[in-house]
């Protein structure tokens, strides 16, 4: 009776602890499914993360490498003053960029006009792209902007999203219209680069952009496991005003699952939002089939059988330590699969004999399937710093460029970083690279492109100013002299106009290449100065004499060289000019003009010559005369340095209706002196600026045409200068027959007036340029008729209507017998064609009997009118006249 009643509260107190274990298990195993649940949506949350990070680094490496193919073609323009279509075109297909953006639509140049607006000229590829040359980009709002953007802080900028011109360069969908961009880098002028907004604005030559279809140029940088896979990606602008779509890697209806992560992205002053989100079929969590809560409900049910025994706490410790061991092994395969996809080669090797252990996709792919075979150090092209690395002597964490070579024999360049850890106690190496050798090839590119020119492949100008200038200063510092030659093709214009540039520029092409065989590898430095100009630093060459026989060298190798083209066949010669670096204190302009002006001299000295610069040559010294005349000039008119004065030419009889008068020139010193035409007009005949002053004094002229003389309109004839360039300019005609609408000028009134040389230079030339002012109503005439007396028959074939006789022969009228008698004839000749006949020089009373006596109309001299000033309102400045 005792013994059941002892055994029945033991077996309720063992009924009452075996529920209370159950329920425990119970307990326990529930909040271990709910555990597992929270971690499987933590692991998706760090792989949507992962994902997120990976799409946002993509977007932005693909705008950068845009960014970078940019200034690859904005160097073109910094090196280049004038890029023509050819050169941008060029550019185009050596860089390929659709090969690496398969989206991209053009490259196109806007050129910033006076007016402000930006119109495009250049545009490459052209094929599919002819509807963007001549497009103004002020009328595309957002282009524009970015535009300006640019501009303002020399930075790339993106464009908001706007529909582009060329449809057809782009995939359009049947949904609507293509989305564009445009990325815009300005174009500056050349010199030192502007720092702030002002500069840049005033600096401005023209703009830069990129255009490419958004949504291609997104979904080509994504990784490809993006599309099709359990994750959605999207990307849209949201840059002020409303937003944008840019990207959806899965446009279809489709269910989120409500786990999503969002990323900012600052691209080309645009902010891009990135949102990753799974979708709805991979966010779900194991199910209860799936999950621990079955195995808990039995573990518990154990546990509530065997709660009296021991090993009930040990079976639990050994089932918890199973799933921690489980925990470990899903974390560590998580981190291998993070690191298989970072796109930096990542190898393992053990420290002690470099042997690698691990290497993860971007490795296999770049060095080769077989890369964990290899040694550390035998993966370096430097021997040295591969063994340094291996040994683990290179500072933890730093990184270093290097040649590696692949399992094939192919080398790239990569930037390395090498660090040791410990991964199980044991010493090992982990090695990260990046590939950067498309980064090099295009910095070495933009390098070559920057000091070389383009057509010969010698060095450029630039270069050759910064080698002159570094052996300038070393001369300063007690450093050796040098030798600078400057060398100017003889008659190279010859070859453009009767073969044209294309042979002009193979000339160029192969004379470098002889000139480069003959200089060889001494340390001489050859470059394009620009057109036909060659310049040539010698240094260490101090002694003349070898100084001049580098020279000749080179003067007999291009003498001795035929140019064969199209059937035809050139000799070519050279003028060089030299000057010797040995003085210090000497500029870069200084010695570029010294040697300019020794080879000029040796072109007047018969051409295809050497002369070597010298202080103490009269020659150069007047040359330097010339020059300075010429830099004087290019500001006078708009300096108010330059003065009209006029010359009344009267009748010889003394009876006339009206006044006639002859404009003179004169340019007004610093000291307000007068100099006469004769010290500076051959420096502006010498370098091309008669045609600049020919139209000043035109212009003023006409525009103040009731101001050349005090009586006004009483101005019978007011007599106007030509020189010979002006007469091959075919616009003058256009701008002078203007000038006479514009202000309502009687033809009649004007006469203009060349010397016999010009006419005789180029007699149809002549003929047909003032057989269009005669048919108008002007006056023409003829200036020093009779100086070269070469033929009176070429007064058949020039519409003039006034001779006036050289002053040499008046000068000489009344003591050389021959000059009365050139005087007579010329005189009956002008009056047998029905001519006016003027006499220059006239300085006496005497002589103007003596013409008188002759029948010459009309005398010219100090001793009948001394030159007055035109006295001109600044008012009445002439306007500029569109030409």
């Amino acid at each position: 009776m005792s013994v059941v009643e002892d055994v029945a509260p033991l077996g309720v107190a063992a009924w009452v602890w075996s529920l209370v274990a159950l329920l425990l298990g119970v307990s326990i195993s529930i909040w271990l499914a709910h555990g597992q649940q929270r971690r499987i949506a933590a692991d998706q949350r760090a792989d949507l993360d992962v994902m997120a990070e990976t799409v946002t680094e993509s977007v932005r490496e693909r705008v950068r490498s845009c960014e970078l193919l940019a200034r690859s073609v904005q160097s073109l323009f910094l090196a280049s003053s004038e890029v023509e279509p050819d050169e941008f075109a060029n550019l185009y297909e050596n860089l390929r960029p659709r090969e690496r953006f398969a989206g991209l639509a053009a490259l196109a140049y806007a050129e910033r006009g006076e007016d402000g607006r930006y119109v495009t000229t250049l545009v490459a590829p052209l094929e599919g792209n002819e509807d963007v040359v001549g497009l103004d980009v002020g009328d595309q709002p957002a282009n524009l902007a970015a535009l300006l953007a640019a501009r303002d802080s020399d930075r790339p900028m993106l464009s908001a999203p706007f529909r582009l011109v060329q449809q057809q360069a782009l995939d359009v969908d049947a949904a609507g219209e293509p989305e564009g961009m445009t990325l815009r880098l300005p174009i500056f002028h050349s010199g030192q680069p502007p720092a702030t907004p002002a500069q840049r604005r005033a600096r401005e030559r023209g703009s830069l952009a990129i255009s490419f279809n958004v949504q291609r140029l997104i979904a080509d940088s994504l990784p490809g496991d993006v599309a099709g896979s359990a994750f959605h990606a999207s990307v849209t602008d949201v840059t002020g005003g409303p937003e944008r779509l840019l990207f959806d890697s899965n446009p279809s209806p489709h269910a989120d699952g409500g786990t999503a992560t969002t990323r900012m992205l600052t691209v080309g002053g645009r902010e891009w939002r990135i949102q990753v989100h799974a979708l709805a079929d991979s966010t779900a969590v194991a199910d209860l089939t799936q999950s621990g809560l079955w195995p808990g409900l039995v573990a518990s049910a154990l546990f509530a059988l065997l709660v009296w025994s021991v090993l009930t706490s040990r079976r639990r410790a050994l089932e918890l330590g199973w799933r921690m061991s489980r925990r470990y092994r899903e974390s560590e395969e998580r981190f291998r699969v993070l690191n298989e996809l970072l796109p930096a080669l990542v190898l393992l090797a053990r420290a002690g004999d470099g042997r690698i252990t691990y290497a993860n996709q971007a490795a296999r792919l770049r060095l080769g399937e077989t890369a964990a075979e290899l040694g550390l150090s035998s993966m370096f092209d430097d021997q040295r710093l591969g063994i340094r690395t291996q040994a683990g002597e290179l500072a933890s964490g730093s990184a270093s460029e290097a040649v590696l070579t692949t399992t094939n024999g192919d080398q790239f360049w990569a930037s390395v970083s090498t660090s040791r850890v410990d991964v199980g106690g044991q010493d090992m190496l982990l090695m990260v690279a990046t590939d950067i050798s498309e980064q090099r090839q295009l910095t070495e590119m933009l390098g070559y492109q920057a000091s070389h020119d383009a057509l010969t492949e010698l060095y450029n100008r630039r270069e050759f100013e910064r080698r002159v200038e570094r052996v300038l200063d070393g001369v300063s510092s007690g450093g050796p002299p040098a030798t600078l030659l400057y060398l100017d093709l003889d008659q190279f214009k010859l070859i453009n106009d009767t073969s044209g540039h294309t042979a002009g520029d193979q000339l160029l092409i192969q004379l470098a290449t002889t000139m480069r065989e003959q200089l060889g590898d001494e340390g001489v430095l050859l470059a394009r100065l620009g057109g036909d100009e060659f310049g040539v630093l010698a240094p260490g060459t101090y002694d003349p004499g070898q100084a001049r026989a580098l020279a000749e060298r080179l003067r007999e190798r291009i003498d001795g060289y035929v140019f064969v083209w199209e059937q035809r066949s050139y000799t070519i010669s050279v003028s060089i000019g030299g000057v010797v670096l040995d003085q210090p204190g000497q500029t870069f302009k200084d010695v570029l003009a010294q040697a300019d002006t020794a080879c000029y001299m040796a072109k007047e000295s018969g051409r295809n010559r050497v002369h070597f610069y010298s202080a103490s040559d009269d020659e150069t010294a007047r040359r330097h005369g010339e020059m300075e005349w010429a830099n004087r000039l290019r500001w006078a008119a708009t300096e108010g340095r330059l003065v009209l004065m006029y010359q009344e030419v009267r009748p010889v009889s003394g009876a006339g209706e009206g006044t006639y008068i002859e404009l003179l020139l004169r340019f007004r010193d610093p000291h307000g002196r007068l100099v006469l035409p004769g010290a500076f007009l051959p420096a502006a005949e010498r370098y091309g600026l008669m045609p600049m002053i020919d139209r000043w004094v035109i212009e003023t002229a006409l525009s103040n045409f009731d101001r050349l003389h005090p009586s006004g309109n009483g101005l019978r004839l007011a007599t106007i200068n030509l020189s010979g360039a002006s007469i091959e300019d075919e616009s003058l005609v256009e701008l002078i027959l203007q000038l006479l609408d514009t202000h309502r000028i009687d033809p009649q009134k004007v006469c203009f007036e060349i010397t016999e040389t010009v006419a005789v230079r180029n007699l149809s030339q002549v003929a047909r340029f003032l057989g269009r002012l005669r048919d108008a109503g002007c006056k023409l005439a003829l200036d020093d008729f009779g100086a070269g007396m070469s033929s009176f028959g070429y007064l058949k074939n020039l519409p003039v209507d006034i001779i006036k006789i050289d002053g040499s022969f008046i000068r000489d009228l009344l003591t050389d017998p021959m000059s009365y008698a050139i005087v007579r004839a010329v005189n009956d000749i002008g009056h047998q064609r029905g001519l006016l006949v003027v006499a220059e020089w006239v300085a006496s009373a005497e002589v103007l009997e003596a013409l008188a006596v002759i029948g010459i109309d009309y005398a010219q001299g100090f001793d009948l009118h001394r030159p007055e000033p035109i006295l001109l309102h600044r008012s009445r400045t002439p306007a500029p006249v569109a030409r």
